[in-house]
This record gives structure tokens, sequence and C-alpha cells, in this order.
């Protein structure tokens, strides 16, 4: 006897009731028979196993617990209960691989930072100007430190929903100005030119003001980080009033990415190998980019690139008229 969800599992049909489950299941689930024969004659109250079973396209996998049951002394059959804990073990593996990245990323500044610490210590650094160089390199860890646990700690509150979001009307225009300012030292010490172009209509929306320019100064420090020196960058906004929308994206003539990897780019910890060797980073910062933009501002991020000829990153958000409407 099988309920109708262990039948659709098992592949029985609607005249196997009564039948051996040998018979009705062959060889397609021969390990789940055995474990039943198995379990009959250990005449083990309760037996505890995980099995795949086919479901679908992709195998799902089942805790399988199988209990005897007895007429006086003797096992007279057995009772198979089958819980799907697919979901819990993919969640449980993603916890493990995100310690795992975590972990990994932690320990390369602190690495940093024990080491040239030690050798201050040690006194190895017998003039101001080696010890000048230490302490900046200590710095520098220590920030990079700083940030890679700030985006650890603000993705994991957007995707709990724990994150405070202040939301209030304000120009994208004067909000990227701001940050380009920001960035504009990093890209005259690579001589890289950044500009953009002002949009000459109305382009406010409802934004938090400190994620916003969170996205906005990622998006820009990518673009030049990942552009050779002598190249540009270039920032365009423009408004779909019909649509309600307006776009942002940051254009450069950097590396390019591989057509492949793109649609992992906005993954958690992902990053291009083959730009490894043009700049560091954690990824986390795309990742943080599309939780902003999408969970957070009901927006829309995307990318498009080519090896050698430059990426266009950019983001979709709804203008405030149309964002503040419902209210």
């Amino acid at each position: 006897m099988a309920n109708e969800p262990a039948a659709g599992l098992l592949g029985f049909s609607a005249d196997a009731r009564g039948k051996p489950i040998s018979d009705v299941c062959g060889e397609r689930h021969q390990e789940f028979v055995e474990f039943l024969h198995q379990s009959a004659q250990s005449g083990v109250e309760g037996t505890r196993r995980e099995m795949a079973f086919a479901l679908g396209e992709q195998p799902h996998v089942f805790d399988t617990i199988v209990s005897c049951v007895y007429e006086g002394p003797k096992v007279s059959g057995v009772v198979a209960v089958l819980h799907d804990i697919t979901r819990e073990k993919e969640i449980s593996q993603m916890k493990n691989d995100f310690v795992s990245h975590v972990s990994h990323e932690l320990k390369t500044p602190l690495a940093s930072i024990t080491a040239y610490s030690e050798m201050l210590v040690d006194g190895e650094a017998n003039d101001e100007e080696t010890r000048k160089e230490f302490y900046g390199i200590i710095q520098t860890q220590a920030q990079r430190l700083n940030r890679l646990i700030e985006d650890i700690l603000n993705i994991s509150r957007i995707e709990s929903g724990l994150i405070k979001v202040a939301k209030e009307p304000m120009s994208l225009a004067i909000l990227i100005e701001q940050q380009m300012s920001m960035i504009q030292k990093y890209a005259e010490e690579k001589n890289i030119t950044v500009t953009r172009q002002t949009p000459i209509i109305f382009d406010q929306v409802y934004a938090d003001k400190d994620m916003i320019s969170q996205v906005i100064v990622n998006l820009l420090s990518n673009a030049v980080k990942y552009t050779p020196p002598g190249g540009s960058v270039q920032v365009v906004t423009e408004v779909d009033e019909a649509a309600g929308r307006v776009k942002v994206t940051v254009t450069d003539t950097g590396v390019g990415i591989p057509e492949e990897e793109l649609e992992h780019l906005f993954q958690k910890f992902y990053r291009v190998a083959a730009n490894n060797k043009h700049a560091k980073g954690t990824g986390l910062g795309l990742n943080l980019v599309k939780q902003i933009v999408e969970k957070v501002h009901n927006g829309r991020v995307f990318v498009t690139s080519k090896v050698g000829a430059g990426s266009t990153f950019g983001f979709e958000l709804p203008l405030a008229a149309v964002e503040m409407a419902p209210a």
C-alpha cells in the first residue's frame, strides 16, 4: 500500500495495490527495495537512511525511515516514510560554502596585518620609511577587512529583511555627481577619463540615499578598477516617462568579461578568473548592488560585455512619481 505522493515517486500504477513491491518497482528503485527487505529481516524497530530518487529532471534526496510492524514476536511487514530534504540539503551546502568563502576572504587581510605587525614588533623595520610602509599596508588591509565585513552584514540584513530603509525623493543626477567626485582621484591616478551625461528631464527616484550611493560607487569603482590606464568611463542617465523608469549605465573601455560568465557575476563571492590579475576583490560588491536595487528598490540590474572591448553595467529604478503613487 502507498499514498499518492509515494506512488508518484516510486512509479506505482493504479492497479499496483497488493502486489509485491519488488515487482512494481523493478530495478529503478532496487536500493530502496533492498532497504525494506533488510529492515524486515533484521527486525530493528526503526532504521534511517538518506536516499536519492529521480523526481523530474533532477534527483531528489529523501530522508527515509523504515520501521518494522510486529504481530506478536514476528515481523509482519514494514512501514516506510520518505521526507524530501533536497531543499534542506541545498541550504546546508550553501551555508557551508558561504562560511568557507568568508573564512578564506577574512584570512587574506588578516594574514597581512599579522605578518607586518609581527615584523614591527620584532624590530625588522629599522628606519622610519620602512615603518611607514608597514603602517600603510596594515591600514589598507584593515580597511579592506572592514569593507568585507560591512558588505557581508549589509547583504545579510537585506536578505533577512532586517535592514532599515529610509527612502526619500531624490535626483539621481545629483547623486551621481556626488559619487563621481569621490571616484575622480582614483581615476586620475590611473589616467582614466570619467564623464557623465546630464539628463535634461526630471529624474527623481524614491530611494534610500546611502544605499543607492553605494550602488553607484561600486559600479564606478569597478569600471575604473578594470580599465587600463588611458581608458575612459562614461555614465549615462536615461528617463523613460512612459514606462515610469530611470536607467543608469556605466560603460568602460576595460578588459571585458567572457559571455559565459556574465550570468554568474551577481552571485556572492563570484569573481571572473581571467580578471583576477587585473584587480583584487571579494566578489560581494555586485551581489550587494543586486540586493539593493532589486530587493530593496524594486528595480533591475543588468550587464553587457565583450572581452577586450569593455563592459556596461547598469540599473533601473521606478521614477518617484510612479513609486509614490499608490501611497
